[in-house]
């Protein structure tokens, strides 16, 4: 392997390509995944919440996609996929419902799309709309009609891709958690089966075809510690330690427990990995990047023109490695395509910019256990917009941050991009404690709350580690009735919480409030806002089980 310095990016090529062997095939293949909509331009908040760089967006990257076809030789060509969760979460993405990305998309030249868990966020016949111009496959092996058994005709499972004399087989495949992370309307009629039995039918089927190449372009993601998590799954000779799950398949499973995968470009967790994953015992590569348009994924691969197997690859970068942050005053952005997105995005954020209100201090998303300051601020609007006991969120719910000073609705919609209503329904305490002991049981870490104080021991039983609870300042009491404040999404039976799907209908109160209008009410009535740290939620893995919380224990039969 060689390391190229992040030099400006027409010698980085050169210089890249002068280092590789003459002989060899190279195949540069360029991805993203979770851009949800993250094809304007965009400050790197994350890098400086206070003076953050500018990130150049579909505009930057099409600059560097364009540059690395141009400078391709006679024997290297240039791919370009994307792993899914495409449009939903930049405003001209979700307002669109997608239209505009696939714009994009074709604009650029995409050779292939997998579908993540988000794309059926506006339902199916929304996404058949958004894809129908597309002008390049969307694939899903994974993906059913349980009535006929077959792949939807808008999806296809594969493509193979011929450049340079190599067939490339391209297999796509969505996490099967969309079944518990997507409202059941919006994917009613589909199934999404098992991934592993889905790859074990098609890889065969592509290798009879002909294929050089198996690359899978999977909707999911490495656990954010790779080598430990390996080292939990797996003993030393590669044999599975058969751990309980609750979720689907992540892409270090799938490229250890599948043969015959040569690349697995993958998403759906937002994070990002400078060197490829490479599996101990299938060498499988494994590559993701972070999300919302913010970096373009690149690999050379160095490739033998009569075996047609891999030899090795070549990184763009020593800083970042398998990644390019998209900065715009590195690499200078399109003037066509950024003109294109412009005109797209003046109409998408008509009225984004007006100022709802004023934060005193910066709401980040940094968590103290399940508290952020961003998080405690959306449960306080959910639990004020409706006047309710207790409210809750989902810790994934809560996608942005906001920097001190004005606050815009199009700040707001970073934090909450997708369209969740607000609910409230009325349970007894029993049924209110099971919903904070669910989010602590196993390995989960919880929920944003607002409206008790909750401390837990992890060193306790499942379903019984709570150790202090209040409501509204006072004694929680198993037997009364408390109203409760929460979103759609979660009352559907979503993040694990399916139980909430026996609470009666006439027990629950639908508003029709977007939870994103919710939180730019608060705003709007309570700025400057100070939010705070508190004593909401806390872990304490020493804590016993209070007095008063003992003894409404004790009062419950037996």
């Amino acid at each position: 392997m060689k390391w190229i310095n992040f030099l400006p990016l027409v010698l980085l090529i050169s210089l890249s390509s002068s280092l590789l062997c003459a002989e060899s095939l190279k195949l540069d293949i360029l991805f993203t995944n979770d851009v949800h909509g993250g094809i304007d331009r965009t400050p790197a908040t994350f890098i400086n919440p206070d003076f953050p760089p500018m990130l150049g967006g579909g505009g930057t990257a099409a600059t560097v996609i364009k540059d690395y076809r141009a400078l391709s030789g006679p024997k290297e060509a240039t791919l370009l996929l994307d792993a899914g969760d495409f449009f939903q979460g930049h405003p001209i993405g979700t307002v669109t419902k997608g239209k505009a990305i696939i714009n994009y998309y074709n604009a650029i030249g995409y050779d292939a799309l997998a579908l993540g868990n988000h794309d059926y966020d506006t339902g199916e016949q929304a996404l058949i709309d958004a894809i129908s111009t597309a002008k390049f496959p969307i694939l899903c092996s994974n993906l059913i009609n349980p009535a006929t058994q077959e792949i939807p005709p808008y999806i296809r499972p594969y493509v193979i891709i011929q450049k340079i004399g190599l067939k490339i087989g391209v297999i796509g495949l969505c996490t099967t958690d969309i079944a518990k992370m997507s409202f059941p309307d919006n994917i009613r009629g589909l199934e999404f089966t098992d991934e592993k039995e889905a790859l074990n039918k098609y890889i065969p089927i592509v290798k009879a075809e002909g294929a050089d190449l198996i690359i899978v372009v999977g909707h999911m993601g490495l656990p954010y510690d790779p080598e430990p998590a390996y080292q939990s799954r797996y003993n030393a000779d590669g044999s599975s330690k058969n751990l309980e799950r609750y979720w689907g398949y992540d892409a270090q499973e799938i490229a250890h427990e599948v043969p015959g995968i040569d690349i697995f470009f993958g998403g759906h967790m937002h994070k990002g990995f400078a060197k490829p994953w490479s599996d101990p015992i299938t060498h499988t590569l494994v590559m993701t990047g972070y999300a919302y348009g913010s970096n373009l994924g690149i690999i050379t691969l160095n490739i033998d023109p009569k075996t047609k197997k891999i030899e090795g690859y070549e990184l763009p970068a020593v800083r970042e490695g398998v990644l390019v942050t998209l900065f715009d005053d590195e690499f200078l952005p399109d003037e066509e395509i950024s003109k294109n997105i412009k005109a797209e995005q003046a109409i998408a954020e008509k009225g984004m910019d007006e100022v709802v209100g004023e934060a005193s201090v910066f709401l980040s998303k940094e968590n103290v256990d399940a508290q952020s300051l961003i998080g405690n601020m959306c449960t306080d609007a959910t639990r004020e917009e409706v006047g309710a006991d207790f409210a809750f969120l989902n810790l994934g719910g809560v996608r942005g941050q906001i920097p001190v000073g004005p606050v815009t609705y199009r700040q707001v919609f970073d934090v909450m991009p997708f369209d969740n209503q607000i609910v409230s329904f009325m349970c007894n305490g029993a049924f209110l404690k099971k919903i904070i002991e669910l989010r602590v049981a196993g390995g989960r870490h919880g929920l944003l709350v607002s409206g008790a104080n909750v401390v837990y021991n992890k060193q306790r039983p499942d379903m019984d580690r709570v150790t202090k609870l209040l409501i509204n300042g006072k004694p929680w009491d198993p037997n009364k009735m408390y109203k409760v404040a929460t979103t759609d999404f979660l009352m559907q039976g979503n993040a694990g919480l399916t139980f909430l799907t026996s609470v009666p209908e006439d027990q629950i109160t639908n508003y029709q409030t977007n939870l994103r209008d919710g939180i730019v009410n608060y705003i709007k009535k309570n700025s400057p806002i100070r939010t705070k740290i508190d004593d909401r939620w806390k872990r304490d893995d020493r804590s016993s089980i209070t007095p008063d919380l003992k003894k409404a224990l004790e009062s419950l039969p037996k």
